[in-house]
Formats: structure tokens, C-alpha cells, sequence
């Protein structure tokens, strides 16, 4: 859980005073590593739970302050997120690394979550585990969205002055994502699921090493965010649009090395955990600061270790995929290593196998691999990442010897292995050991990741169906499968039938217009417009400039009418541009404007079509078949509800 007692660093002065404090956090962690001030007979794990909070029509929920009133203020566990729409669990206590704790952690999440759920439910809504919700609008992702607190106003400020407040987000999958923001509100897009361990300050380096290495093949196994805006990117787009949303670097006019504050790595760790709160502080600069209370210097002088708040602080505002973790418990300061790449979902069972494997692979890896940076290049380490990211399980790696090796193979031949047996040296239950890495075994096995079927069940679904029904039938069958508790590999692929409850009253146009538009000039002729009109069987073309700004509309029955009127008049019109013809400035509507607006509007006007314009810009049409798909399923909606009636 970030820290909240921040503010915006704005002036000169400010940052220097918080840098100040940086760097005398830096010294006292030099101090207590350089005198054995760690604890290191117990070793802890812990985890946070992200998730969505959806309403009745699976879209975002923007109520979380109401279900954390719901809790009863339960700050120990729960608390908010970066948007209205989200929340997380702290699941605590951290658990001894040991007997049954795996078990436990799962109790205890399954726990929270359904504590989350109920709150959530008297206020008509609900919880899902997901990385990347599949019905969210660009129209949820504004400002509006921000959850009201200064920490995140700060950041949200402070990226805003550093990047500026235009954000290109451009992601390549199956489909192509290429859209502008104003806000780096796209971060609360991603929910995941951030497992700790703690590690003793000698292993430290070895440990963060192979956390590096094994990264990549633990996320091919558990990729879950295939699908945002109703585009598929990548197995896991939570990389991706994390990546963009806080990136602060600018594109400059030469090559010039710069690093994203969200980052893989840029080499193998060496010396220590120091090393990495150096590279860090070395290359980005102050974002927020804080009113640190401590004297560290004091603290240490009465055998006190401090909270290292200035330090905390700045590494919040760097997002590593493995991040180096400082903390205080029981009076005992301890490192920890936070995965933050395994996302949300799809169920709990399935997080905690993640969990499994990833902490048996660290627990056992140096005895099959005493030194991985020996064998294997930091380079491909974090390419590997990266294809594990687009690709899941169909990513093939390079790994240790120069092989080249697929993920099922690497998995289920190699790695299971080595986290079974560190799972064991840990000495965790052989029940637990059992039941979770058999998830992952089955789940590899068969292939079905929580992102292949979401993509499977997109592909099925977008045959007779829009893309609104189509995400929402996948997030409410996703709902329903994660209430049943079974894990991803055994779920069915959703169903239209799975959209409950279905009303059309809240939607917006941007959920049923058309992108993918074929447009005009209007010096185009009107030969050249009517093909277009055939061949792709279309009744409207919009006229557009080369900026895309919409000067235009022409209708097939208008064209029909020309071409009557040319027949019986003897007139040639082939060869004379369409600007003779068009409807100039036609009526238009906006993208986050309601289904209900366009139906009046379309109503009231008597026409048959509305192009769909933000900006200035055209970015989609609307038509009567839209309103016809709508149409169908509000009428198997209600004859549904009337037959539950019945």
C-alpha cells in the first residue's frame, strides 16, 4: 500500500530538501546492512489484492469510498486505489514462509474479497479479479475518475508537468490500439496481484537476480489482460499500458539512452540492494515529497531503525516489475522482493498458484542454477519478459546453455520441477504443494490462460454480436466463474447468454458506434463514393479533411436520387465530385454521449445516421443497424426477465 502523506514537489527548493532526506535514508540502510541490524530467522511472505468494483451492467462501479464506509474504515486492510473504481486488500498478517501458509494466504484473501464483495453488494454492485476490465470506456478513464486523495493528485500533477497533458498510447496485438489522452488516468486501468517475500540481506542479490530470470516464464504461465477498449493487444497489456501511462521521457531530437520510471531492469544486480536505490535516485528525478517527521540520524544513534520514508517515498514513484522493498516489523527492520507483475485474477485459486510457482522457483533456482547471470544474458532476460507479455504461453524463450526453448516446455520440464523442490526446502505442506502447482501444471497443459479465453471467447462471441455485448458477456461469465471458485483452465467459454440484467439506458456511444470507417474526400468522385458504398456494403459515408475533421455526409439514398435524377435528366454526375452533393456540416454527437441521446436525436431528426465527432475529429458513426443490435438484445433481455418471472 503506497504511502499517502505526500505532496507535489514544486519548487527547486522543496526537491532539494526532499533529496536531503533521500540520501540520508540511503546512508542509514548503508548502516544497518553494514551492521547486521536485518532480520533474517524468519522469513514472511504477504500479498496485495487488487480488484475492480463493477455496477449491475458489468462497467465500472466509481463508489469505492462508499464500500470502504461499508467495511467500517478497516484501514488495516483494505484500503483505496488510483481510481474511483478500484480497491485493494492488504492481506494481512504476513505469513511465516512454511507448513500450510500458502493454504492460509488463500483463506485469508478468499476472506477479504468476500468481505469487499458484500459491501459492495448493498450498494448494488460487485468485485472482480481482473487485470484489465474488459468493458472499461475511454470515457471512464478522465479525471472524474481520480480517486480524491493528494497522493494521487500529486502524481497525477507531477507527470503532467513533466510529459506534458497530451499521452499517445500505442500498443500492437491481433488489433492495433492507437489513441490520445489527457490524463495519465490509463494506470488505474491495471489491477494486479503483488506477492512479497523477504529475503536475507547476504541472498539479496543472488535472490533479486533470479527473480529477473524466472519473471518472464512465471507470467507466460499466468497471463490475464488480453483485451482493452474492445481491442486484443497483448497476452498481458497490463505491461504495456502501465509502461505508457507513467512514462515521463519526451522524444528528442537525437539517440539519446533514457529510461521509463517503468522499467525491467538495466543489468543484472551486483553488489546490493544499495545498488538499485543508487540507479534509481541517479535517474529520475524528485516527483513528490513529504513532510518527513524522523530524524533518522537519532533513531540510529538509540538503536532505533527508521521507517526510511524519504527513500520509500521515491522508490513509490519508480515501478519496477521486481521491486526492492524496505520495512519495519516487530521492532526489526527486513528486506522483501514485491512481484508486481502477476495480474489480478482470474480467480483466487489461480493467484495463488501464481504465487506458488513464482516463490518455489526463487526458493529452489540457485540449486540447479548457482549463479544465473553466468548463464543466461540480462538481455534476454528482459526480452524474454517482454514476449512473455505479448505472447503467454506461445512465447518461445532464450534461456540458460544459448538453448531456445517454448514456455510449455521450459515450464512443465524444467521449472515445475526446481518449484516443487523449493517449495519443499521451505518446508510448505505437501497438500498445498499439491494443490496449487497442479493448477499450474493443468493450466500450461491444456493452454488456456485466463487471457486465451478471454480472446477465445471474443473471437466467438464477435461473430453475431457488437463489441459491447461481446466484453460484457465475457466479464459477467468471467463474474460467475470466479464465484464457483473453479480455476481458468476448467472454465467454459462465455456465453451471450451470460449478460444479466442487460439495459441499454446506461450506455454510451462509444460502446456501439463503428471505428472502423471507410470515409471520402470531397473533391473524391462521386463514382469512386458510390463503389465504396457497394463494395463494402455501407448505406453512409462520411467526407472528411486530411486533419479528420468531418465536412461532410452523403447517404446511399441520396445517391440513389442523383443517379434517378441523371437518368431521367440525361446529366453526367460520375466524373463530378462529391462536395456537389454531400450534406455539409450534418448533425453529429459525442463519443461518451448516451445511447438514449442518439436515439432522440436520430428520432427527433428523422436521419439515419450520426457520425460520432470528439475534437473536431471524427471517430466513429452511428447507425440504425447499431440501434438494431441494441434493439435484439433488450428484447431477449425482458422476454428473459419474463420468463424468470413466470
Amino acid at each position: 500500500m503506497g504511502e499517502q502523506r505526500v505532496k507535489l514537489a514544486k519548487t527547486n527548493e522543496q526537491v532539494q530538501n526532499f533529496m536531503k532526506n533521500v540520501l540520508k535514508d540511503l546512508r542509514a540502510l548503508k548502516k544497518m546492512l553494514d551492521e547486521d541490524w536485518f532480520e533474517t530467522d524468519t522469513i514472511r511472505i504477504g500479498a496485495e489484492q487488487e480488484l475492480c468494483l463493477i455496477d449491475q451492467n458489468a462497467k465500472p462501479f466509481f463508489e469505492s469510498g462508499k464500500v470502504l464506509e461499508n467495511l467500517g474504515g478497516d484501514s488495516e486492510h483494505f484500503t483505496t486505489e488510483f481510481a474511483k473504481f478500484n480497491l485493494e486488500i492488504n492481506v494481512n498478517p504476513p505469513l511465516e514462509f512454511k507448513g500450510n501458509a500458502l493454504s492460509q494466504m488463500e483463506h485469508n484473501l478468499q476472506k477479504r474479497v468476500e468481505q469487499v464483495r458484500a459491501a459492495a453488494e448493498e450498494l448494488g454492485a460487485d468485485v472482480l479479479l481482473t487485470g484489465i476490465l474488459p468493458t472499461i470506456r475511454k470515457a471512464d478513464v478522465s479525471m472524474d475518475s481520480l480517486t480524491p486523495i493528494p497522493r494521487y493528485k500529486a502524481l497525477c500533477e507531477a507527470i503532467d508537468n513533466l510529459r506534458g497533458k497530451e499521452y499517445e498510447l500505442r500498443i500492437q496485438g491481433m488489433d492495433e490500439l492507437l489513441m490520445k489522452f489527457d490524463t495519465p488516468m490509463l494506470e488505474g486501468c491495471n489491477t494486479g496481484f503483488q506477492v512479497h517475500l523477504q529475503i536475507k540481506p547476504d541472498e539479496f542479490v543472488s535472490k533479486y537476480n533470479v527473480a529477473q530470470a524466472i519473471t518472464a516464464p512465471v507470467l507466460a504461465s499466468a497471463v490475464n489482460s488480453p483485451l482493452f477498449l474492445g481491442k486484443r493487444l497483448w497476452a498481458e497489456t497490463r505491461i504495456a499500458l502501465f509502461h505508457q501511462s507513467v512514462d515521463t521521457r519526451g522524444v528528442g531530437d537525437h539517440i539519446r539512452d533514457s529510461s521509463p520510471r517503468v522499467m525491467f531492469g538495466t543489468d543484472w544486480l551486483k553488489d546490493s540492494i544499495l545498488d538499485i536505490y543508487k540507479e534509481d535516485i541517479s535517474r529520475f528525478r524528485v516527483l513528490l515529497s513529504s513532510d518527513v517527521q524522523e530524524d533518522v540520524e537519532e533513531l540510529l544513534r538509540n538503536g532505533v531503525p527508521p521507517e526510511l520514508m524519504a527513500l520509500k517515498v521515491h522508490n513509490g514513484t519508480v515501478y519496477r516489475w521486481n521491486r526492492p522493498c524496505y520495512g519495519v516489523g516487530g521492532g526489526k527492520p527486513h528486506l522483501r522482493i514485491e512481484n508486481r507483475v502477476l495480474p489480478s485474477g482470474p480467480t483466487v485459486i489461480d493467484e495463488m498458484a501464481n504465487t506458488a510457482f513464482w516463490l518455489g522457483l526463487l526458493n529452489g533456482f540457485e540449486e540447479e542454477h548457482p549463479d544465473i547471470t553466468k548463464e543466461l544474458e540480462f538481455d534476454d532476460a528482459r526480452m524474454n519478459f517482454f514476449a512473455a507479455s505479448k505472447m503467454g504461453l506461445d512465447t518461445k524463450f532464450e534461456w540458460t546453455g544459448g538453448k531456445k526453448v517454448t514456455a510449455k516446455d521450459l515450464i512443465s520440464d524444467e521449472l515445475l520441477p526446481i518449484a516443487k523442490a523449493g517449495l519443499e526446502k521451505a518446508d510448505i505442506d505437501k497438500s498445498d504443494i499439491d494443490t496449487y502447482l497442479s493448477v499450474i501444471e493443468d493450466r500450461v497443459e491444456s493452454a488456456q490462460t485466463g487471457a486465451y479465453w478471454v480472446v477465445k471467447s471474443y473471437a466467438n462471441l464477435i461473430k453475431e454480436n457488437n463489441r459491447e455485448h461481446s466484453v460484457s458477456a465475457i466479464t459477467n461469465s468471467m463474474l460467475k466463474n470466479q464465484k464457483k471458485g473453479e480455476p481458468v483452465h476448467k472454465w467454459g467459454l462465455a456465453r451471450i447468454e451470460d449478460m444479466d440484467h442487460w439495459k441499454p439506458t446506461s450506455l454510451l456511444v462509444e460502446e456501439f458506434m463503428t471505428t472502423d470507417l471507410f470515409t471520402a474526400r470531397k473533391e473524391d468522385l462521386i463514382e469512386f463514393t458510390g463503389n465504396l458504398m457497394d463494395w463494402r456494403r455501407i448505406r453512409y459515408i462520411p467526407i472528411e479533411d486530411d486533419q479528420k475533421h468531418l465536412v461532410g455526409l452523403v447517404s446511399m439514398r441520396m445517391m440513389l436520387r442523383e443517379y434517378s435524377k441523371a437518368v431521367t435528366e440525361d446529366i453526367e454526375i460520375i466524373n463530378r465530385p462529391i462536395s456537389e452533393f454531400m450534406i455539409e456540416n450534418p448533425i453529429t454527437i459525442h463519443p461518451e454521449a448516451s445511447i438514449m441521446e442518439a436515439m432522440n436525436i436520430m428520432q427527433d431528426q428523422k436521419i439515419g445516421c450520426l457520425p460520432v465527432v470528439k475534437n473536431s475529429r471524427l471517430v466513429g458513426i452511428i447507425t440504425e443497424d447499431n440501434f438494431m443490435n441494441i434493439t435484439r438484445r433488450l428484447l431477449i433481455a425482458l422476454s428473459e426477465e419474463n420468463d424468470d418471472k413466470e
